[in-house]
């Protein structure tokens, strides 16, 4: 009879340990008091189905309304990620949800994390459904429908995208998630009003934040979009540990699989897929482009600095001459140079760039 591969082995072995060490936490956060709790985030969808996103976590709830339930909203807000990895997830547990009068049950994956789709007809635009579990206080989450004409749309990139880390890239994650308060983060010169022009100049746009880091940091990440001014957006993250099939989770297979995605979801929009040029977003963008040719508008890639391509761990090795015909591919330190080197690729493809504001002159964009 044939034996398992020692390394298929160990990585089962892996997620059992990890589900083993779940188990203990939540019986002792349950003996605590801990209920669970959804946490929302951002989902988008069609008109007829909409992607739910969210996570089921055992927290210490105070008596809403009371002075520790306020108290503990401020310390959430000023709250540094790794709090977000103390805190027990629940996994496998049933969670209510509810859009528009309709309510579906859908079950949390073995890390908490509620990813499921549901079929409901909703109208263009920004909607607000509600998720609850085990009786919990059910929580709003917004939701973006795209309406059924939209022919583009953005996937961007965020660690040295969207938000300057200049960190060597082994520890990159460690203090974005453990130590880095959301006040403290350097969001990159020009990127938020480059993105904030593509969905001005192209009404009901959705813009999809595609990055590697964990569904626990999706908080603080949010409100360090909101606070510099970026576009509203789902954030689609991964869960960190064991998987059933390997000893920690892929990121590169991550950010494949939800391209593909998009693309089956809305097969007549054309994506605006930015990033940089030092992980693999640039060679994981061109074989995308390779294999959905007409789901790509153009690939922008924001240039890192000398040092911060050392500490990135080089740069991409994608000839930026090569292939250009199968999509439009920009370079630039910056949101503006992106924008200014996307003109002629807009009016080539169709979607408008030409957008300025009179009211601020010294705008680069305008």
């Amino acid at each position: 009879m044939p034996t398992e591969p020692a390394a298929a082995l160990r990585l089962h072995r892996a997620a059992r340990i990890d589900d083993a060490i779940h188990d203990f936490r939540e019986k002792w956060a349950r003996r605590r008091g801990h209920q669970a709790t959804v946490i929302p985030y951002t989902g988008y969808g069609s008109t007829t189905r909409v992607r739910v996103l969210g996570r089921v976590l055992l927290t210490k709830q105070p008596k809403p309304g009371s002075r520790a339930a306020r108290q503990q909203r401020r310390r959430e807000e000023r709250v540094r990620g790794w709090r977000s990895f103390t805190s027990v997830p629940v996994g496998d547990v049933e969670v209510t949800i509810q859009v528009e009068g309709s309510v579906r049950t859908v079950l949390a994956d073995r890390g908490g994390v509620v990813d499921a789709s549901v079929d409901v007809e909703l109208e263009p635009g920004w909607h607000t459904i509600t998720m609850s579990a085990e009786g919990s206080e059910p929580v709003e989450a917004p939701v973006f429908i795209v309406a059924p004409d939209t022919t583009f749309g953005v996937v961007c990139d965020i660690d040295d995208t969207v938000m300057v880390t200049a960190l060597p890239r082994p520890f990159l994650a460690f203090w974005n998630t453990f130590v880095l308060d959301v006040h403290a983060r350097t969001p990159t010169p020009g990127m938020a009003v480059f993105l904030e022009r593509m969905t001005t100049d192209n009404p009901g746009t959705p813009v999809i934040y595609l990055s590697t880091g964990a569904w626990n940091v999706a908080p603080t990440l949010t409100r360090f979009l909101s606070r510099n001014l970026y576009p509203s957006g789902p954030i689609l993250l991964t869960d960190w540990g064991p998987t059933h099939d390997r000893f920690f989770r892929n990121g590169r297979e991550h950010k494949e699989k939800n391209l593909r995605r998009l693309a089956e979801e809305f097969p007549d929009i054309h994506w605006l897929l930015i990033g940089d040029d030092g992980q693999h977003d640039e060679e994981i963008y061109r074989e995308f482009a390779i294999e959905h040719p007409d789901s790509v508008a153009a690939i922008a890639i924001r240039q890192l600095s000398a040092s911060e391509a050392v500490l990135a761990g080089g740069r991409s090795k994608v000839d930026p001459n090569a292939a250009v015909e199968l999509a439009p591919r920009v370079y630039a330190p910056d949101g503006a140079g992106l924008f200014e080197k996307l003109k002629k690729a807009a009016k080539d493809r169709g979607w408008m760039l030409d957008h300025t504001d009179p009211r601020d002159p010294s705008d680069p964009l305008a």
